[in-house]
């Protein structure tokens, strides 16, 4: 098995491709903070907007069996039945928001973070996973430290916000003594606001530092090494001497479709032996004179050897040759500026007739 890379050979920032397909994986950078905290915030809610009249509605429904107990019917089962459904739709209304508010705010939780996707390798079985030696290190490593100070974090922001609600409330907690039973429901909600805003409030500083150390940490768990990024690069890019071998392919394809079109062309302009255009001109066919072929050397001989065998004319002129090799590329028609030339060639030759060989 290949040795894995240390993290000190990992000094090279992550590519867009590792990003890539680090989020295509599933491996993305998620804060458990910021759902703890989501969650607090929808009890809170909860706690200030439904609650109050949720149980206000159930303390209705519970006193109605105390003050009026004779005007329920308890004679067998179905009665006793019929009793617990309305217990049980009335506990269902006070529980319902709050329950609505933790799942709403647990899926926002995590979508606010990173967008939703399903990635199936994520739910796969991997033995690392019960790996000892990965346990310990998911533990004493950096990670595990730092989830450990978050711990002692949270703890401490619970007990320190316990401590002040009720120092604050520790008149109001001394008058219940004294209080009707039925406002022991309004100290209860009060002191439990003042006890999870205090707990929000402090947990907030928590969720923005680990939003930012997730991913700090994602990050550099996406470095690369040197040689990671120029082999990433290599295949991106394609191996230079394959990509080499190809355009050599596909110059020789290029050449032999060129040679081949060549018994196409109706007279061929060179100069004595380094350059070769073969072009086609027939007034039928309508439009510029088109180059079907052209090369230079070993290809400008190939092509005059061509239009020997065919009896096609050959037309010799430096100067002509060599700017419409340079300028005109193969299938295309010749541009305006040599129309005056080329048209002057194609005269004489007409006028020699296509059997006309060249100077010389």
């Amino acid at each position: 098995m290949a040795e894995q890379p240390d993290k000190e050979s990992k000094t090279e920032e992550a590519t867009e491709k590792k990003i890539r397909d680090s989020l295509d994986k599933g491996q993305v950078p998620h804060s458990r903070e910021a759902t703890v905290f989501a969650s607090m915030l929808a009890i809170l809610i909860a706690a200030v907007f439904f609650v109050p009249d949720n149980a206000l509605k159930l303390r209705y429904t519970l006193e109605s069996f105390i003050d009026r107990p004779e005007s329920f019917l308890l004679a067998n089962g179905a009665d006793a039945s019929a009793i617990m459904y309305v217990l049980a739709i009335e506990c269902g209304k006070f529980i319902a928001p709050i329950i609505a508010a933790l799942a709403i705010a647990g899926v926002a939780g995590g979508a606010l973070q990173n967008q939703p996707q399903f990635v199936s390798n994520r739910i796969e079985p991997k033995l690392d996973r019960i790996s000892i030696v990965k346990g310990w290190s998911r533990i004493f490593g950096v990670k595990g430290q730092v989830e450990f100070l978050k711990s002692v974090f949270k703890l401490s922001i619970v007990a320190l916000a316990g401590y002040v609600a009720l120092k604050s409330s520790y008149v109001d907690i001394f008058n219940a003594l004294f209080m009707e039973p039925t406002a022991t429901p309004k100290l209860m909600q009060d002191l439990s606001v003042r006890f999870l805003s205090a707990v929000v409030a402090a947990t907030a500083v928590l969720v923005a530092a680990d939003l930012a150390w997730s991913r700090f940490s994602w990050r550099r768990d996406l470095r690369m090494t040197r040689q990671e990024v120029k082999d990433e690069h290599k295949q991106a890019e394609g191996d230079p001497l394959v990509k080499m071998r190809l355009r050599s392919l596909q110059r020789d394809r290029s050449r032999r479709r060129m040679i081949a079109a060549v018994p196409k062309a109706t007279l061929i302009i060179a100069n004595p032996t380094h350059y070769s255009v073969a072009l086609r001109y027939v007034r039928e066919e309508g439009g510029a004179p088109v180059v079907v072929a052209k090369g230079k050397d070993l290809i400008a001989l190939k092509i005059r050897f061509i239009a020997e065998q065919n009896g096609i004319p050959i037309y010799q002129d430096r100067s002509l040759a060599r700017s419409l090799y340079a300028s005109v590329e193969v299938d295309k028609m010749i541009p305006p500026e040599f129309y005056k030339a080329v048209a002057g060639v194609i005269l004489f030759l007409g006028q020699r007739g296509r059997q006309t060989r060249p100077a010389g």
